[in-house]
């Protein structure tokens, strides 16, 4: 389905349930787009000249290289091999390094908020679960007693865990880096325009051919129809969003959802429903709507304030968005509903 905002522009929604359309303003037959699924979720790129194609296919070589490398499921993989080494040193891949790196970063100016040790919780809780429970208060507690990101020790190209049962989960920040090693690649290679879309992380290429920006479309939350809320125009920039709206479930008259707290095991329970971040790098916007949700309405916007080139859209349980210093003058918005 397609959504027209006023100005006439075909808009992309950002839906979380990964449904997700876009168009440009190059002839359709030279467009060019493909969708597959990996961490979990279905990706789609899409560039704006059929020459490309061989770019187009290198974007899937690249997911499944680092599906590879950071997956907490598959054995094989970096981070896999690091949570079963028992606190030995792992050598790793430089990208896990990077990735690891920018994780703790985030970790750390959210005091904990965000963690990327938080392994052991996220898989207690299973929110595709047919017959969905919560986590017994004892598991619970003995997943918190592994979590804590100073245990994370990087020494040259290896990783190891001060704490041995310690479990590093990068899904919060992954699908950003992903994006943005994709929006690299197609650079190098003399690609210009396009929408890379990791399920909920859209990263704009450059501008449009006719030099207007992307008009991005942000779903209001839990409406069955992917229905915008709002609308931003952007140029070479990420949109990234995460909401409790994603995955969850409802137990007995309660919603849970996906976005735990590492302090008490539990969703956050905070009043927002969702947290969009507006900026350059897709990894910086992942981890920046994760952190800013945990850090609630007025602490988070505090600190979308002081950063350079950041923006963010703060959505309530009303329904209500509140937008940062810079959204109407330095990011181009407008309301749909």
């Amino acid at each position: 389905m397609y959504f027209f905002c006023k100005k006439t522009c075909v808009i992309l929604v950002i839906c979380m349930l990964c449904t997700t359309f876009f168009t440009g303003c190059s002839k359709s037959e030279d467009k060019i787009s493909r969708s597959d699924f990996y961490f979990d979720t279905v990706i789609t790129v899409t560039l704006y000249d059929k020459d490309y194609r061989e770019f187009l296919e290198g974007c899937f070589s690249l997911a499944d290289t680092y599906e590879q490398y950071f997956s907490a499921t598959r054995k094989d993989s970096d981070i896999s091999k690091i949570n079963d080494a028992q606190g030995e040193a792992v050598e790793v891949h430089k990208e896990t390094i990077e990735l690891i790196e920018k994780g703790l970063y985030y970790s750390e100016i959210s005091q904990g908020g965000f963690d990327i040790t938080i392994g052991n919780l996220s898989s207690l809780w299973d929110f595709q679960s047919e017959n969905p429970k919560i986590p017994d208060k004892e598991s619970i507690q003995k997943a918190i007693s592994t979590i804590g990101y100073e245990n994370v020790v990087i020494s040259g190209n290896t990783v190891s865990l001060k704490n041995p049962d310690a479990h590093i989960d990068l899904g919060g920040i992954a699908k950003g880096y992903i994006a943005d090693k994709m929006k690299e690649y197609l650079q190098d290679n003399g690609v210009t325009e396009g929408i890379i879309n990791l399920g909920g992380n859209v990263l704009c290429l450059g501008e449009k051919a006719d030099k207007t920006p992307y008009c991005i479309g942000v779903q209001k939350p839990f409406d069955a129809e992917g229905t915008a809320l709002f609308t931003v125009d952007v140029k070479d920039m990420t949109v990234v969003t995460s909401g409790i709206y994603e995955r969850y479930f409802t137990l007995n008259g309660t919603l849970y959802h996906h976005i735990l707290n590492p302090a008490d095991g539990y969703p956050y329970d905070n009043h927002l429903q969702s947290v969009t971040i507006i900026c350059k790098n897709s990894v910086d916007g992942d981890g920046l709507s994760t952190v800013c949700f945990a850090l609630g309405l007025d602490k988070g916007m505090e600190l979308i304030n002081s950063l350079p080139d950041t923006e963010a859209v703060f959505v309530t349980e009303d329904n209500t968005p509140y937008f940062s210093h810079g959204m109407g003058s330095e990011i181009p918005y407008e309301l749909v509903y």
